[in-house]
């Protein structure tokens, strides 16, 4: 599902529902980071990583611990840019080489509603009026849940590149959906705080992609080099 979200030089991998078969074992740094976990956080902490080693296999850097970072941000291999996602039933890791991306970040909800309050929170008032369009037009997708997801990505993709906060309110989120298929569409999203300068040049917006597939919204952010 994140797989048709990035472009080629992206390496996904995921795992659904309950099946953690064949996933690798924690490091010890890892380990001692859950010991006092509950099952479920257990669970999925030790399954996204295991989905982050094989993606580091399938670009040829040897598998090491995944450790946080500053503000939980996953530490990666040098050379390498990526991001993880989890969330009840769905693990997935996206990586790729430096050279390929600047930054990069993925993310997954449940499709369901938001916690009450949650949208007031996280929404601008232009963003909010757009979602009740969509909802209106398209009633199958939980769209304020997808723009969540698409805050989260855009979070994940600018940290990276600047070491700091971005709330959720500096980043003004439009969804399109593909006349295609209703299922998927694009994200772009304008900065409204000074945004991160990449090849030399400062950067106003993020752009990505989404979908909604098996009970998911998924969504993802791809920042270019150039």
């Amino acid at each position: 599902m994140i797989e048709e979200l990035l472009p080629d030089t992206v390496v996904a991998v995921e795992a659904h529902g309950s099946d953690d078969a064949g996933h690798t074992p924690l490091y010890p740094e890892e380990e001692v980071l859950v010991a006092k976990a509950v099952a479920k956080r257990r669970r999925e902490f030790t399954v996204v990583r295991s989905c982050a080693r094989r993606a580091m296999e399938k670009l040829g850097v040897p598998p090491v611990p995944v450790l946080p970072g500053e503000r939980g941000a996953p530490r990666w291999p040098d050379g390498l840019v990526g991001s993880m996602t989890h969330c009840e039933g769905y693990c997935a890791a996206a990586l790729a080489h430096a050279g390929d991306l600047a930054s990069l970040g993925i993310d997954a909800e449940p499709d369901g509603p938001l916690p009450e309050g949650v949208l007031s929170a996280v929404s601008l008032t232009g963003e909010a009026e757009r979602l009740r369009r969509l909802a209106a037009q398209r009633p199958g997708t939980h769209w304020e849940r997808l723009l969540f997801s698409a805050k989260e990505s855009v979070y994940k993709a600018w940290f990276p590149l600047t070491g700091r906060w971005l709330d959720f309110t500096e980043a003004d989120i439009e969804i399109t959906v593909d006349p295609d298929d209703g299922r998927r569409g694009r994200l772009h999203a304008a900065l409204l705080v000074p945004g991160p300068v990449v090849g030399g040049r400062r950067l106003t917006r993020f752009e990505g992609r989404w979908a909604a597939r098996h009970g998911l919204v998924a969504t993802a952010i791809t920042v270019p080099n150039a």
